[in-house]
């Protein structure tokens, strides 16, 4: 193995520190993070931590990189990378190492890092010396956040973690779906960008802990108990109440009416929350002795009568478009909204008035567009500022810059196909 000197590390401290930072800055300005994650919770994560300004060393596999990277089409113009991979990475750096032979750059890196976030299998890491118990003793100050399927005890531990399979264990793909049909995934890997956000906020959490200890922690996330811990009232009914869940559609197993309607154009999502909500409802319907019919006066009553109830419903909001509906409830008391098609989200009035869209330059595609992150902070910057990186992108300039490697070490790591 190349033997390379050791460099030192000085973890950045913050948290109390806030005051250092000026109005508009980035609030995670100097907190470098090396990034062992693919495909997406590992990945989203990371992206969080990037926007808020932490220096994201995405470390990826020489000649192939994250997984996610092919999983087209789409393919963005010009470039081998799928449109898929320009969900989860932007403001990055992308290095390209050989995890078997580059153990001695990777120890540099940490080293010089805050914080590491890897998605293996438990154990996997511990066969090239990345696992925490190792790296703890050459960085005390390290976060090391281990995001998983399963965890790291349990006799699930070993087996990979995948979003709809810990969907599917943890309960969401049986409360999701028709009410009399099969069980149906999430449009999108929730149960993945659920765990990306649990383990973005426990990062910060251990850096604010840090500060005052000066020591850094290991951080266990997985997939399965994130999914359980988000069943939140549905798990709580079984919990207390012995209450077995079931699929419900659009509907609310505790509220009616709260659920999508057919309209001649589309469908559109109407929820009546409280009574006054309902009787708002029942007015713009021009139905207003239902609001005072015994069987519908408390949401109590209306679960109880939902079939009645619905039907009535569904029989009026055929009789006009999604638009028209909408007209007549501009003014309405109660949630009320289009479901609406991907291109009419992007092309609604009000996403393109907050400009939750960013368009970035990108070395050989031109530009990308990206949606950007959806927190706004008074005082700090939370941006997107480079597009998703190139495999590889910058393992020069991360090695010259955060380690000071000469041109020579870095020409011998290549030569030997350490780095790429």
């Amino acid at each position: 193995m190349l033997k390379i000197v050791k460099v030192c590390q000085n973890p950045v401290k913050f948290g109390r520190n806030w005051r250092k930072y000026s109005t508009k800055a980035q609030p995670l300005k100097g907190i470098r993070v090396l990034d062992l994650t693919r495909i997406i919770a590992g990945p989203y994560c990371t992206m969080i931590l990037a926007d808020l300004g932490a220096d994201v060393i995405k470390v990826e596999k020489p000649g192939s990189g994250d997984e996610s990277r092919h999983w087209g089409p789409p393919f963005l113009t010009n470039s081998p990378d799928s449109v898929y991979f320009m969900a989860s990475n932007r403001n990055k750096r992308s290095i390209c190492i050989d995890m078997k032979s580059g153990r001695a750059v990777l120890e540099d890196l940490t080293r010089k890092c805050d914080v590491l976030v890897e998605n293996y299998v438990p154990g996997k890491l511990k066969a090239f010396g990345l696992d925490y118990e190792s790296l703890r003793n050459i960085n005390e100050g390290l976060i090391y956040c281990s995001i998983t399927g399963y965890g790291s005890k349990g006799p699930y531990a070993n087996r990979p973690g995948f979003d709809v399979i810990a969907a599917s264990m943890g309960g969401l793909l049986h409360i999701t779906g028709a009410e009399d049909g099969a069980p149906a995934k999430v449009g999108v890997a929730m149960t993945d960008i659920a765990t990306g956000l649990y383990a973005h906020g426990a990062i910060l959490a251990a850096l604010l802990a840090r500060n005052n200890t000066g020591k850094g922690q290991k951080i266990e996330v997985d997939l399965l108990s994130t999914q359980i811990s988000c069943l939140i009232n549905v798990g709580s009914n079984f919990l207390n109440s012995g209450l077995e869940a079931k699929r419900w559609g659009t509907a609310h197993s505790s509220i009616v009416p709260y659920q999508a309607f057919k309209t001649t154009s589309g469908y559109l999502t109407v929820g009546a929350g409280s009574d006054a909500h309902f009787t708002d409802l029942c007015n713009l319907l021009k139905i207003p002795e239902t609001a005072k019919n015994p069987k519908f006066l408390t949401n109590t009553q209306r679960v109880e009568n939902r079939k009645e109830l619905i039907s009535l419903l569904e029989g009026i909001f055929i009789q006009k478009s999604s638009v028209e509906w909408m007209k007549v409830f501009e003014k309405a008391s109660f949630p009320v909204a289009p479901i609406n098609s991907i291109r009419e989200v992007f092309e609604d009035d009000h996403v393109k008035a907050i400009d939750l869209v960013k368009t970035v330059p990108h070395p050989v595609a031109g530009e990308v567009k990206v949606v950007g992150p959806p927190v706004v902070f008074s005082e700090a910057e939370n941006s997107v500022r480079t597009a998703p990186p190139l495999l590889g992108q910058h393992t020069d300039e991360v090695l010259r810059e955060v380690l000071g490697y000469s041109p020579e070490i870095i020409e011998k790591l290549k030569r030997n196909k350490i780095i790429q």
